[in-house]
């Protein structure tokens, strides 16, 4: 039964967060905070930062329905490593996270790491291009920058299904993980 607050669900996330986590717990710091770029329903950022305890999860999200079930999945929960939800647009040429006040907001905890799952696929390439600037201006040398989607591996998709979604959401917006042609 699904609860009557404002989590949402997405099914996928029961289907990737264990090799996802697999992957995380051997690329990212232990120690200090994991910015979460478009969080989506939350329950990534609530499921990873129980296995980060020493880490302070950062999730936010241009969406305020978005935001409003990451706060409800911390609440459920009862997370302590978990920041409320920021409001961030990644196509802005300067995001939250690099002005003072937020500096504040991270108690001491320098951001280490930025983690995205399933965004660039389904946004237009000004997306993935602000993400790749973000990075490069925040992230320590040796900082970790983890994408995870259906991506293709020469080429190709590597599951057929991940051929169909890619067909789906190009029939929503020709920009969804469209890479622009060269001019």
């Amino acid at each position: 039964m699904r609860s009557q607050d404002a989590r949402q669900y997405a099914a996928a996330t029961e289907r990737n967060r264990e090799p996802i986590l697999e992957i995380l717990l051997k690329v990212l710091p232990h120690r200090g905070t994991i910015l979460e770029i478009a969080s989506g329903t939350g329950e990534h950022a609530v499921y990873f930062a129980d296995k980060f305890k020493d880490c302070v999860w950062l999730p936010t999200d241009v969406n305020p329905q978005a935001r409003a079930s990451i706060t409800a999945w911390t609440e459920h929960y009862k997370c302590t490593n978990v920041y409320p939800p920021l409001e961030l647009d990644v196509t802005e040429p300067v995001w939250i996270v690099e002005n003072q006040t937020a500096s504040g907001l991270l108690n001491n905890s320098p951001i280490v790491a930025i983690v995205n799952i399933n965004m660039i696929h389904i946004s237009p390439w000004a997306a993935c291009l602000g993400l790749m600037a973000l990075a490069g201006r925040i992230l320590p040398v040796g900082g970790i920058l983890y994408l995870y989607g259906p991506f293709k591996v020469g080429g190709e998709h590597t599951a057929v299904s991940n051929a169909a979604f890619d067909e789906y959401l190009r029939a929503q917006n020709r920009e969804w993980g469209a890479i622009p042609s060269p001019k």
